[in-house]
């Protein structure tokens, strides 16, 4: 019988141990009496000590009994694992979904302090809820959901007041912004203002993973319109009813935004999230030499996939060397899909030396199969990965899948589509007859429904010796003699707050490609030879601060490399640089923000 009591004592004693050395320092804050206990940033319910309660003003506000943390932690964990018993038998696991972000969200929204503590504990479960894949649930059905507001909205209505307005936020310091236009949330399409979930929930993973503080975080919604009908006509939309801005009209609402922001906070990381393709690529070219910015469909996708690509290399017995001679067939001809290839393409220049042949092993499909240079209209950003035609024989424009599969015998097969099931029976019988000893799948869209295909669809016609990677989670598969077919989850929450962090401690001016770089590079060595003997390519997301802290030290180390670091609080450049590599890691888990209850002091 599962023993809640046991189950608090251990997480909070292995919190304790790991973090020993964090001692609360006084938090000094403006408000006093009930306005503290309606900021969940400071408020801590019945956890205030008398001390407090006596010189904040909260005495008789409170029931008189004072509640300890481990109390209230077990408390809410009692909650949630009733909710988990009482709904095992139903049968829509939508329901289910939306039941456990509710209850997490409510505690967000009173007390984040122990809301991040029970995530962080309990990652493994509870990042699947308020990340992918329920987020897109979250999203669909925001405007029901809707109860308290959380971060800002800039629309198009308020063109020439984003200057007045980016003061109407509360922190005096912002260190990370996410950035969402709502065009294109996960394979979702447009959801307008209700794509500001995926902010929030990137946000609340860059606090669990990377241990930024959450009072110097903000999600935003920058509402430009709509061209999704339903969202229009539904009279509960909270959004702009209104066609999407295009155009230098749209621009100039994205430029006023940034200008906005760099005026007030101009050290700010902001990270772009779900912009339709051609604004994620053209606001990357915008602005990445100016500030600190990146785009996570764009550069993170493809450093999480990179890494993967690069352990499946180790996976077949090969040498890392040997990248460049991987045959890789990408589905998907959107920024995840570009991107990955870029960086990819990248990778094989820096190992080879050689950029004219660098994608010459790549192959790239869209919707209407194999993008060659005889495909009209071809979009600017896919030409460098369009084939030549004849370079394999028989294959020409438009080619399906299964015929690429057929007649490349592709190495990896890598899915960034947002089409559920492309990956048929067909198609994963044919990698059957790959080149490789271990063909790879990566099966990466989200949320789950469109996915590629399963991971037991995947065993099942693909053979029990493929390497099975997914953007959703899914469970192992047994498979006969009692093997197992282990499930890789290429999630880009084992990159984002990497980079993120690693920018922010270096204090870099700009995120370079070198960065993405050694951060794909500095996941794909985390593994042990054993682990990908076994197919598995991503450590547990158990491991997810420890794996933040490397690779967020190998950012910081080639922000050094690069001359863009301009250093952090009192370390400047030069003594970052003279740090060793476990130096850095070490500076990096000294900067990670960690829940407890800190002191509260008024400042009168």
């Amino acid at each position: 019988m599962w023993n809640l009591t046991k189950f608090v004592a251990s997480r909070l004693s292995r919190s304790r141990r790991f973090f020993s050395s964090v001692i609360p320092r006084p938090c000094i804050i403006q408000k006093r009496g009930a306005d503290i206990l309606h900021d969940p940033w400071i408020n801590k319910e019945t956890g205030f000590p008398l001390t407090e309660r006596n010189r904040l003003g909260l005495r008789g506000l409170l029931p008189p009994r004072v509640i300890s943390f481990e109390q209230q932690y077990a408390r809410f964990m009692e909650s949630y694992r009733s909710l988990e018993k009482n709904t095992v038998s139903e049968s829509d696991t939508s329901h289910v979904a939306l039941a456990k972000w509710r209850i997490l969200n409510r505690l967000h929204d009173r007390n984040e302090t122990l809301y991040f503590r029970v995530l962080i504990d309990n990652i493994k479960d509870f990042a699947p809820i308020i990340y992918t894949p329920t987020v897109g649930l979250v999203c669909q059905n925001y405007s029901g959901l809707f109860r308290r507001p959380r971060g800002m909205y800039f629309s198009a209505k308020d063109k020439g007041e984003m200057m007045s307005m980016i003061y109407n936020w509360p922190a005096q310091k912002v260190d990370m912004i996410v950035l969402t236009d709502g065009s294109r949330i996960l394979g979702l399409g447009d959801l307008g203002v209700h794509g500001i979930g995926i902010p929030i929930g990137k946000l609340d993973m860059y606090v669990a993973a990377a241990g930024l503080n959450p009072q110097r975080i903000l999600p935003v919604m920058l509402d430009v319109g709509t061209n999704n009908l339903k969202l229009i006509e539904d009279p509960l939309y909270l959004g702009l009813r209104q066609p999407r801005l295009e155009g230098e009209e749209y621009l100039s609402i994205i430029d006023e935004f940034i200008e906005a922001v760099l005026t007030r906070w101009p050290k700010a990381i902001v990270q772009f999230e779900d912009f339709q393709m051609k604004w994620a690529f053209e606001t990357l070219k915008r602005y990445r030499e100016r500030f600190c910015m990146f785009n996570d469909d764009v550069q993170g996708t493809a450093g999480v996939a990179l890494a993967g690509l690069l352990g499946t290399v180790r996976a077949q017995g090969r040498s890392l060397d040997d990248f460049p001679n991987q045959k890789i067939v990408v589905v998907g001809a959107g920024s995840a899909g570009l991107g990955v290839l870029s960086m990819a393409v990248q990778a094989v220049v820096r190992m080879t030396g050689n950029a004219e042949t660098a994608a010459q092993n790549f192959f790239l499909l869209d919707k209407d199969g194999l993008l060659t240079k005889e495909r009209k209209n071809l979009d600017p950003a896919a030409v460098a990965f369009a084939k030549d035609p004849g370079l394999i024989a028989g294959l020409r424009d438009g080619d399906s899948l299964l015929e690429v599969v057929k007649k490349v015998k592709p190495d990896v097969l890598l899915g960034l589509s947002g089409v559920g099931g492309v990956f048929n029976e067909e198609v994963l019988k044919a990698l059957r007859e790959s080149g490789s000893n271990r063909p790879a799948i990566f099966a990466m869209s989200n949320p789950t429904m469109n996915a590629e295909c399963t991971a037991v669809e995947a065993f099942k016609h693909a053979g029990e010796n493929i390497v099975f990677a997914s953007g959703s989670p899914f469970e192992n598969v047994q498979l006969g003699n009692g093997k197992v077919g282990y499930v890789n989850q290429a999630n880009n929450m084992y990159f984002f707050p990497g980079i993120g962090l690693g920018a922010l401690l270096s204090g870099a001016r700009i995120i370079t490609d070198d960065m993405l770089q050694a951060a794909a590079e500095c996941l794909a060595s985390y593994m042990t030879d054993q682990d990908i003997e076994k197919g598995i390519l991503y450590p547990s997301i158990n491991s997810i601060r420890d794996i933040t802290a490397e690779v967020g030290a190998s950012v910081v180390r080639a922000a050094v490399a690069e001359e863009v670091a301009e250093g952090y609080g009192k370390v400047d450049p030069e003594e970052l640089a003279y740090m060793s590599k476990e130096e850095t890691v070490e500076y990096v888990r000294r900067n990670m923000w960690y829940p407890n209850y800190s002191p509260l002091v008024q400042q009168k």
